[in-house]
């Protein structure tokens, strides 16, 4: 096991996460499950405080901290396919790796869209991806899990074993233990239709109303986002963008599913085309120093769709807006019983997400706007996706998990991190 600790050469950059800055005491990295458990009795042992780092990505900054310790599982990356289409991966693991060790088997499995994404944030908390709509959320794949608890223990998680921890696992992030393993079913994938139909800003609303009300009952192949007052495409001037993503490899289908889109509007750009699934994720953002970014996410049912979408065409267009991100999802996703996971959102039409970013006296005299657009939302919109949450607030938390579910993940929690060693998180405190 690696130890890193101030003033040693490597500090300055472990010390980090990709969107925060933290002082650790120490930053271990772990190359086996021992190591993990070792890592865990060492924090315990010292009474500092734990932070565990994936990826790096949690907006809200949750793979670092000031004087305690993190556990950095990038040593724990391995991608092996077992037998049929079992996918045994290390909890360290970047959803790029993944998709690049099973490319060559003609495998995958439902993701996000960023390549440095860590496979344990992501799955932890939902995995909202572009396949959620033929095969649902990366948990929705999952089918066991190795956790090293509080106690230094390591436990295995199936629906057979330790179900109920199993079931905290699928949607209640890192609040029961550190993964050092997760098991998924893959599925067989070819190549996909995937690119962007883009429209002019001043036919966002025409657009995203149309582009709704189809989405609705499109073929379970494709997933979309639609974007607009892209910031680094004109803001409020940038191009309404429609990203599709159909996955399988016939023009025909594909065509007929995605040629509804082109009709919305007066199309100004069209970059779709077939290539590898592996190809469709991106780099994920590194931001530059001094460089704050504040995300807020919620999620819309189809009676609220209507008005959510006139707020979010109106917000588009004013200056200084935010970047707007709205992801259509249901199909598969929606299939999976409320209560299966700790998912709680599971009848959502639309997810969408609210982007500023900036040093930050920028962001800072933004957030006004940024609050007024959200007290519009309020009344129609429920939930938060904790994925592209950039606090953690006890609203946050209410947000993110209903009272029944809450109570749940509370019981849970009990049993497994009683002390509430892991609470670097959307935190859950332990039932009393």
């Amino acid at each position: 096991m690696e130890i890193i600790e101030p003033g040693t050469a490597e500090y300055a950059s472990a010390s980090r996460a990709l969107l925060a800055t933290g002082s650790p005491a120490y930053v271990l990295r772990p190359a086996t499950a021992a190591d993990v458990r070792e890592a865990v009795r060492f924090a315990t042992g010292k009474g500092l405080s734990l932070s565990v780092r994936g990826g790096g990505h949690s907006f809200a900054g949750f793979g670092t901290n000031d004087g305690g310790v993190v556990i950095d599982l990038r040593l724990l990356a391995g991608v092996e396919v077992l037998d049929g289409h079992r996918v045994r991966i290390g909890g360290g693991a970047t959803w790029g790796e993944v998709a690049a060790a099973l490319a060559p088997h003609d495998l995958a499995i439902s993701s996000g869209d960023t390549r440095s994404v860590g496979v344990g944030g992501l799955t932890l908390t939902g995995g909202i991806g572009w396949k959620v709509r033929k095969y649902g959320l990366a948990m929705d794949s999952l089918v066991a899990a190795e956790v090293v608890t509080a106690d230094g223990e390591l436990v295995r998680a199936s629906e057979r074993e330790n179900p109920e921890l199993f079931w905290a696992l699928r949607g209640g992030g890192g609040n029961f233990g550190i993964v050092t393993a997760f098991e998924f079913a893959a599925h067989r994938t070819t190549e996909v239709f995937f690119g962007a139909v883009s429209f002019p800003a001043a036919q966002a609303a025409a657009v995203l109303g149309g582009w709704a009300e189809y989405v609705r009952h499109a073929p379970e192949e494709l997933t979309t986002i639609a974007s607009l007052a892209n910031p680094a495409a004109g803001g409020p001037n940038a191009p309404v963008e429609i990203a599709v993503a159909f996955d399988g490899d016939d023009p025909e289908r594909a065509g007929a599913a995605i040629d509804p889109i082109r009709r919305l509007g007066t199309v100004v750009g069209d970059t779709v085309r077939p290539m590898p699934y592996a190809d469709v994720l991106v780099d994920g953002l590194v931001p530059p120093p001094g460089l704050t970014l504040v995300t807020r996410a919620a999620f819309a049912e189809e009676e609220s769709v209507p008005e959510v979408l006139r707020i979010l065409s109106e917000a588009g267009a004013a200056q200084g807006a935010p970047f707007i991100a709205i992801r259509s999802v249901g199909g598969a996703m929606a299939r999976v019983p409320a209560d299966a996971t700790a998912f709680a959102h599971r009848h959502a039409e639309l997810m969408f997400v609210t982007t500023v970013g900036g040093p930050t006296p920028v962001v800072e005299a933004a957030r006004p706007g940024l609050d007024a657009i959200w007290e519009r939302l309020a009344p129609h919109v429920s939930g938060a996706y904790a994925n592209f949450l950039a606090a953690a607030t006890e609203q946050d938390v209410a947000a993110i998990y209903p009272k029944e579910t809450y109570e749940r993940l509370a019981a849970v929690k009990r049993q497994y991190d009683p002390a509430n060693l892991f609470a670097g998180n959307h935190n859950i405190r332990p039932l009393s």
